[in-house]
């Protein structure tokens, strides 16, 4: 008898679980329900910004056809919610007035972005309400209010100094826009990177044409636009930054509120054991943004130090591949099978790329310590453990900076900006936890003239090209021998390149290199 799986939301870790379980789908091995709350199948959301700014299309982005998957036999419903889960009869109640019975149920909910408490916005998590001219930039009809934005080269003005929020505002600048990011701290990405990168990082941000305003606390917007549209966000001190769109890009958080109003614990997120089984509840999972590994054994070092959600896309895209396994062997070999295999491996630490023309950013590990901070150096250096070190170099007049902590020899943190080769070898070390050469300056090297006159880079086959999917340069250079030759190509054939898209210009170099030495 086969069991019926309901996914409970229908995003890039949706599909991917969707993806894997559809072998099982089509021997009649499990019965499938997807409940999407949009009206669109799974798409790329990381990609939403480069949507915005006309760089690529909803084609491109999307992640799954629902009516493909209705040719396999899996049962889409888009734009329904699920209103209620009950857990005693093993039913979830949807907005179209149906009840559907799970056998197992897998909660994909995502997150939501955050909303900050402004005057002017309805902060409320379930249903803000943001006048006309606002926009948190993250579904498909966000990207269109930006692209109108963008092509009428209107003032944009992005709150936050994240990620996202700097990707969004060097695209639009580069794209005609005005751009401008107001963020708390002196400098972008603030919880993240140290005071020399942040300054080298602002610097180049600005020759990019964006305005940078610092040390800003946003207190409302002023909505004096045509239509009582969005003209400006009001600043603590007094001032304002006048603007035709504001862009949200504060954050976001897990969507718990379903798993929660059905009385399974939670914390940042869904709280879920090594299996992504939910706490006390065997035949509920979670996976991606809103699961938060964490099991219940107090002993457990790996959850001693867990943070919650990484809100990452790559992590998510292996939670549902094991997932699918696991509900795999479950639903063949029964409980003690499925409880047999190798618990979810413990994600490393992430790492983070900013990619845009002229400017390169790779970041990892803990990067607060300074090379004299001795406090912070000595911190865990007990019982034999080596104490942190940190090897630093600067050259602010040309956009470039390289700071390494090592303990042991072995990376701990990363930043490099405007070094390129030198942050794909450390971003290698760091992922290997690989010893670093006794002369740090030969990693400087990489990026010296005669390195970049010659094109060299690393020539590993197995170094990770994109580490959202997980897939390394043997395998782009196969798909490129099997006839791929756009990224679009490999894309579709490996997955690399589908997740931030960070790695796109690595795979078009991975091409050319084909191409140049079928033509030599």
């Amino acid at each position: 008898m086969s069991e019926r799986i309901v996914v409970v939301g229908f995003g890039p870790v949706a599909a991917r679980l969707v993806d894997e379980l559809l072998p099982a789908v089509r021997t009649g091995l499990v019965q499938l329900l997807v409940v999407g709350q949009e009206a669109e199948a799974a798409y790329n959301r990381v990609m939403v910004a480069e949507l915005g700014v006309g760089r690529t299309t909803p084609e491109a982005l999307a992640m799954a056809d629902a009516a493909e998957l209705e040719a396999d036999g899996v049962d889409v419903r888009l734009g329904v919610k699920v209103k209620r889960i009950d857990r005693a009869r093993q039913h979830v109640v949807l907005s179209d007035g149906t009840n559907e019975h799970y056998d197992r149920l897998v909660f994909a909910t995502g997150s939501r972005p955050v909303i900050p408490n402004l005057t002017g916005l309805n902060p409320d998590p379930a249903s803000p309400v943001l006048p006309a001219g606002v926009t948190a930039l993250r579904d498909l009809r966000d990207a269109a209010v930006l692209r109108e934005a963008v092509a009428a080269g209107k003032r944009v003005v992005v709150l936050g100094g994240g990620v996202l929020g700097l990707e969004t505002a060097l695209a639009a600048a580069e794209e005609g826009a005005q751009a401008t990011v107001v963020h708390n701290g002196p400098f972008p990405l603030g919880r993240s990177i140290d005071r020399g990168s942040g300054s080298v990082l602002t610097s180049s941000l600005r020759a990019g044409g964006v305005r940078m305003a610092g040390n800003a606390r946003s207190t409302g917007v002023e909505t004096a636009g045509p239509g009582g549209s969005f003209s400006a966000l009001l600043l603590e001190d007094g001032s304002a930054i006048d603007g035709d769109l504001l862009v949200l890009s504060c954050g976001v958080r897990p969507r718990i509120e379903l798993a929660e109003g059905c009385g399974l614990p939670v914390g940042a997120g869904i709280l879920v054991d090594h299996h992504l089984r939910t706490y006390h509840e065997p035949h509920m999972f979670a996976i991606g943004d809103c699961a938060e590994v964490r099991c219940p054994d107090a002993s457990c070092l790996d959850c001693r130090t867990a943070t919650g959600p990484s809100g990452l896309v790559g992590p998510g895209w292996r939670q549902a591949e094991w997932l699918a396994e696991y509900l795999v062997v479950l639903a063949q070999d029964g409980q003690e099978a499925a409880d047999a295999l190798e618990a979810l491996p413990t994600e490393k630490p992430g790492v983070v790329v900013l990619k845009a023309r002229g400017i390169n950013l790779a970041l990892a590990g803990d990067n607060q310590a300074d090379p004299w901070d001795e406090e912070l150096l000595e911190a865990g250096a007990a019982s034999g453990r080596a104490r942190r070190q940190i090897s630093q170099w600067a050259d602010p007049e040309h956009g470039r900076y390289v700071k390494m902590t090592t303990r042991g020899g072995v990376l701990e943190g990363l930043v490099a900006v405007g070094m390129p080769r030198t942050a794909a070898e450390l971003v290698v070390l760091f992922e290997r936890s690989s010893e670093l050469p006794a002369d740090r300056s030969l990693l400087l090297r990489l990026d010296g003239p005669d390195q970049l006159d010659s094109g060299a880079t690393s020539n590993d086959p197995q170094r990770t090209v994109c580490r959202c999917a997980g897939v390394s340069a043997a395998s782009i250079e196969d798909s490129v021998l099997e006839g791929c030759s756009t990224v679009g190509e490999v894309s579709k054939a490996t997955r690399a390149g589908t997740g931030c898209g960070g790695c796109h210009e690595d795979i078009k170099g991975l091409i050319e290199k084909h191409f140049q030495a079928t033509a030599a």
